[in-house]
């Protein structure tokens, strides 16, 4: 007889869908330790790093996105699903979880069918206030959906539906201010900016940044981080000069995000449902710049709750360019308003939703042991 819990989390793609798979993972190890947890990915993805540096084990299924316009690469899509479901159903048989829980992204979608078909309980993870596909054509699966925005309700069965909120890392917390501006080479006499476009990067905001980025550095004299994407990194980094902007750190990628998210006074970011959690957990007062490039326009959406709640201010994309240094000048200097909004975000903030979450799978688990 099983003694303890199996699960398999599913989730890829990007940090929006994995960040929060590694956070309920570690909340059911916090809860019980004896948990044995596999997660599945996809090899060219950021969870074939994320998730092993987690410290958890991942399999590969081969699948991808189709394109809604005609591509060459549509062509391999079902020669790729029908593989992806024989690899889910050798590790689904292999591995016999007792919950397979999907928090996003293409390879959740014949994990998730597979482990349906076999009459293995799923629970879903939606982030956003519009679900991504996989998740609406799993629902039919699911015994339980969590959800972060009431708005998802529309899209999902009510009756299988909680809102908890999305689960963000518990290691986001707690970095020691002063140590975090020394990480950086920063002092205290000077505001930070910290710009992040997500973990594939943004290439509007990555724009503007260019455009403006003397401005910000030398007029208004700030110490920036600016995390730009790996597909980025190699042109920026020769287009802007680092040696004659001393208080610039360009990055692909943030390994350090309590120190960055700690030495911030104020941040940029793209309004992604996971973004937005970890601004509310944070505390950190932003402007939010939503992508247009995303199904049901959910971005603005993420963001309006936060503007409307005082936690942050809305750059549109197209205006972003024009307009970014006179709103950041505005607001960074402004420590009274920083500081209402600075609340107002934590106000926001539900920090329990991936212990709760946890909870509620191994309850499930349980069920099947």
């Amino acid at each position: 007889m099983d003694k303890n819990p199996r699960i398999l989390l599913a989730a890829g793609g990007t940090g929006g869908h994995v960040y929060p798979a590694i956070a309920i993972a570690d909340a059911l190890k916090k809860e019980q330790a004896e948990t044995e947890i596999l997660f599945v990915g996809t090899r060219d993805h950021m969870e074939w790093q994320a998730v092993p540096k987690a410290g958890y084990d991942i399999r590969n299924v081969w699948i991808s996105g189709f394109h809604r316009r005609f591509t060459l690469k549509n062509l391999l899509f079902p020669v790729k699903l029908m593989t992806s479901i024989v690899q889910s159903l050798r590790i689904l048989s292999s591995y016999k979880p007792h919950v397979v829980v999907s928090c996003g992204g293409y390879v959740a979608g014949p994990v998730g069918w597979v482990a349906g078909k076999k009459g293995i309980p799923i629970v879903i993870q939606e982030q956003n206030s519009f679900p991504g596909v996989t998740n609406r054509l799993l629902a039919k699966f699911a015994t339980k959906i969590f959800t972060a925005f009431k708005e998802a309700d529309r899209y999902l069965p009510e009756d299988k539906t909680e809102i908890t909120g999305n689960p963000t890392r518990a290691t986001l917390t707690g970095a020691d201010r002063s140590k975090a501006l020394q990480s950086f080479g920063f002092d205290e006499s000077k505001p930070v900016l910290l710009v992040m476009g997500g973990s594939g990067g943004a290439k509007t905001i990555n724009e503007a940044m260019k455009a403006n980025i003397e401005q910000l550095h030398n007029s208004a004299g700030l110490q920036v981080i600016w995390q730009c994407g790996a597909r980025y990194y190699d042109e920026l980094s020769t287009e802007v000069n680092e040696k004659e902007l001393e208080n610039l750190r360009l990055t692909a990628f943030l390994d350090n995000m309590a120190e960055a998210y700690a030495a911030a006074d104020l941040v940029i970011s793209r309004a992604g449902a996971s973004s937005c959690s970890e601004l509310m957990l944070t505390g950190k007062p932003s402007v939010l710049v939503p992508s247009p490039n995303v199904a049901g326009d959910h971005q603005t959406q993420n963001a309006k709750a936060m503007v409307d709640a005082g936690a942050s201010k809305l750059l549109e994309d197209t205006a972003m360019k024009e307009t970014m240094t006179e709103l950041v000048e505005q607001l960074i200097f402004d420590q009274e308003n920083l500081k209402r909004m600075n609340q107002a975000a934590l106000n926001l903030a539900k920090p329990d939703a991936a212990k709760l979450i946890a909870k509620e799978i191994l309850e499930i688990a349980k069920s099947k042991l």
